[in-house]
């Protein structure tokens, strides 16, 4: 089919592609605040165990108070234990996760060489509610020995995103691209005022999992959307400006967690703030791809002269016109003799395997799928870990969203310009050298450390928003799907290992930043042997076109036995 003949008749994006696009990626910002709302609903305060009685007094290093409430927001777990006492005389020093009663104390004093009488922790807590008023994890006590299940609510999250993306990309194909964005938009807005009253941490947990799958849904899906309706002049720059969406998404999140401190309004207003999309996606046409991929010639020429009429612009142009010549001619006959001859025209499917079919196209899909996997990971690792290198929390979550709308412009011009090897390299070489020099950066120089990770997250995004187009450029037609469907795993995969990667920093503080930089510098290099594309499909290399050839003639062959016996 020649349906790309609509855009050089009916524009490459007009006012009906405009309209269409803009109203589609509303909603990608849903996923953005869907993706990162983890941030701060899981954010866990200052908190010690508590003891019963009524306490009178409260000592940290030089520090007096009346009340533990007073000296939580200056407590630091790592510095030594707070002391208190109660209106009974008892003594107690509070850490964390456990707690010691002092034998016969003299005196009170912050320093005790006495006998002490160890008590583990049994639930009891009291939380600092200066910064954080209400969370999932002061709601449920998600601390000490139940700590891993808060830690498990990002990856579980990223979980539901990779099998999403399975799900949903698969019945798109078989049922239409505006159904599949109807229902994933209704469902990230019930699904995600439902989490706000789950009551109970499992029901939270299988609710986001169910988002999860929805949100990616969208995201999947709307690229695929907004492809089929823009023509190709304009094809990377609204293909890479979805990303753009997701970003703004990111910084909706930063800007709602500083102004809602109680998880559950945060979450209901994250949740609704892309709402109005459910007042006209209803209307949403098919795309015409999919359209004439079904034969639906009529609904297509409808179509057609929707956009001519929005566009201002006189349709001359019908459906049958794009179909190919022989199919216009012989579609019946074609129809007719289809049953017949489709065991000698199908060919031997292809599998994972015929992307390593040579040498030099193993190494291409190594390269390729590391690519897809430190643009994941480096995102999200930059994106999660930001609210842990001090300064605001929330400044510095907004900024990392913010430094992602240039990062699109310059990527898009760059790879129009110096191509798209020469753009991915060094994007991801600046990202591995700024990883490095934060790990240098003195502790108690925050704004520096703050302003290389905003270097890194910018040049991470523009490698990871241009790897979907270089990957369709480096292979042949033929595997050119299973090359983009692979890589997209290997992205998910990135996306599921970040949050455990971000909870390194438990270990040590830059030890996220130090992965990252390794894989980033390395794959930077290996990025440098890639063929560059010019921004067209390269042409298959003799060794490669053979192999693939000898894949196709097999299966023809096989077929062809098979219809005979």
């Amino acid at each position: 089919m020649t349906v790309e003949r609509i855009f050089d008749e009916l524009g490459h994006f007009k006012r009906f592609q405009a309209c269409l696009y803009f109203a589609a990626v509303f909603q990608a910002v849903a996923c953005g605040i869907h993706y990162l709302a983890s941030v701060f609903l899981v954010e866990t305060p200052n908190f010690v165990y508590n003891v019963p009685g009524n306490i009178t007094d409260v000592l940290y290093g030089n520090l007096t108070a009346s009340s533990l409430e007073e000296i939580l927001p200056v407590f630091k777990s790592r510095t030594g234990p707070l002391v208190m006492r109660t209106s009974e005389g008892e003594q107690w020093e509070l850490s964390r996760c456990r707690c010691a009663l002092r034998i016969n104390p003299k005196d009170f004093t912050y320093d005790f060489d006495g006998n002490k009488t160890v008590k583990a922790c049994d639930g009891n807590f009291v939380y600092d509610h200066s910064e954080v008023h209400q969370s999932i994890v002061t709601d449920w006590d998600l601390v000490c020995e139940r700590e891993w299940l808060a830690k498990l609510c990002q990856p579980t999250f990223m979980l539901g995103v990779l099998i999403g993306a399975l799900v949903f990309g698969d019945i798109a194909d078989r049922v239409g691209r505006v159904r599949i964005l109807m229902f994933t938009s209704l469902s990230q807005f019930v699904l995600g005022v439902a989490v706000a009253f789950s009551g109970n941490y499992y029901f939270f947990m299988v609710l986001r999992f169910l988002l999860a799958m929805v949100s990616s849904g969208y995201l999947v899906v709307v690229f695929v959307y907004v492809t089929e309706f823009t023509g190709i002049k304009v094809r990377t720059w609204t293909s890479m400006h979805v990303h753009a969406a997701f970003a703004v998404g990111v910084m909706v999140v930063a800007l709602t967690g500083y102004l809602v401190r109680v998880w559950w309004m945060y979450q209901i207003i994250l949740s609704t703030c892309t709402s109005p999309f459910l007042l006209f996606c209803w209307k949403f046409p098919e795309t015409p791809f999919y359209l004439m991929a079904k034969g639906r010639h009529k609904d297509a020429q409808t179509l057609l002269d929707a956009i001519a009429r929005f566009n201002g612009l006189e349709c001359r142009l019908k459906a049958e016109d794009l179909l190919e010549p022989e199919e216009r001619e012989n579609g019946r006959a074609l129809l007719e003799q289809e049953a017949e001859e489709q065991p000698l025209q199908s060919e031997k499917k292809l599998s994972i395997l015929d992307l390593f079919g040579s040498w030099r196209m193993a190494g291409r899909t190594c390269t390729v799928w590391a690519i897809w996997f430190i643009g994941s990971l480096g995102y999200y690792v930059f994106s999660l870990g930001s609210v842990n290198l001090g300064g605001n929390q929330y400044i510095n979550l907004f900024l990392a969203g913010a430094v992602e709308l240039p990062s699109y412009l310059v990527g898009c011009f760059a790879m129009d310009r110096i191509g798209r090897k020469k753009t991915c390299a060094p994007a991801l070489l600046l990202a591995g050298v700024a990883c490095m020099l934060i790990i240098v950066v003195p502790g108690d120089i925050e704004a520096l450390a703050i302003a290389l990770c905003m270097i890194g997250k910018f040049a991470i995004a523009i490698a990871f928003g241009l790897i979907y187009l270089y990957t369709c450029e480096l292979y042949p037609t033929i595997i050119r799907s299973l090359a983009v469907g692979s890589g997209s795993m290997m992205c998910r995969v990135g996306s599921v290992v970040a949050p455990f990667c971000v909870y390194l920093a438990d270990v040590w503080v830059y030890l996220p930043q130090l992965i990252v930089g390794i894989l980033a510098f390395i794959i930077g290099v290996l990025t440098l042997l890639l063929p560059e594309t010019l921004g067209k499909p390269l042409t298959t290399t003799l060794e490669e076109a053979e192999a693939l050839g000898r894949k196709k003639q097999d299966g023809l062959e096989m077929n062809q036995h098979e219809a005979k016996a």
